[in-house]
C-alpha cells in the first residue's frame, strides 16, 4: 500500500487557560494572545499525518519545519506540501532540502476574514457499502470547472 504524497500544514493558536503554567506557553505576537500553537500535517483527505504542540510565541516557520521532518520520516512518500502564508521561505527551503515541494495559497487580494476556498477533490463513492476489508474506495481528482 502506498502511503500520501501531499499534505496541507497549518498552524493554529490555542488561548491558555489561566491555570496553565506560563513556562509552557507564550504570547502570539500576530494574535496578541496568550496560549500554544497546534501544528497540524493533514493529507488530502483530512487524515492527520503528524501533529506538534509549541508556545503561542513559537513562528510558524519553527513549526513548519518540525512538522516537515515528521511528515519526511513517519510518510517518505509525500512530495508536496500546501501552505498558508504564515510559513516563509525557512520552511520552504528546508522542505526543498527534504525533497518536498511546497507550495503557499495566496489570499484573494481584498479578502477579509474566512473565505472558504472551492472545492478542490471529489470523494467517488460506491453504492453498496463497504465491507470490513480494509480496503478503502474513496479517490481523488481534481475539481471539475464551474459550469
Amino acid at each position: 500500500m502506498r502511503g500520501p504524497t501531499a499534505v496541507v500544514l497549518d498552524a493554529q493558536t490555542v488561548r491558555a487557560s489561566t491555570n496553565v503554567p506560563r513556562d509552557t506557553t507564550g504570547l502570539d505576537p500576530g494574535k496578541k494572545s496568550p496560549g500554544s500553537k497546534r501544528g497540524i500535517a493533514t493529507d488530502v483527505l483530512g487524515l492527520v499525518i503528524e501533529v506538534v504542540v509549541a508556545a503561542a510565541s513559537v513562528h510558524d516557520n519553527a513549526i513548519g519545519i518540525t512538522l516537515l521532518d515528521k511528515v519526511a520520516a513517519s510518510a517518505p512518500t509525500v512530495t508536496k506540501a500546501w501552505v498558508d502564508a504564515g510559513f516563509k521561505n525557512a520552511a520552504v527551503e528546508h522542505a526543498t532540502r527534504l525533497g518536498i515541494d511546497v507550495e503557499i495559497a495566496q489570499r484573494e487580494p481584498g479578502a477579509r476574514g474566512f473565505t472558504p476556498e472551492p472545492k478542490r477533490w471529489w470523494s467517488n463513492r460506491p453504492t453498496a457499502p463497504l465491507c470490513n476489508t480494509g480496503e478503502s474506495h474513496v479517490t481523488t481528482r481534481p475539481s471539475q470547472p464551474a459550469r
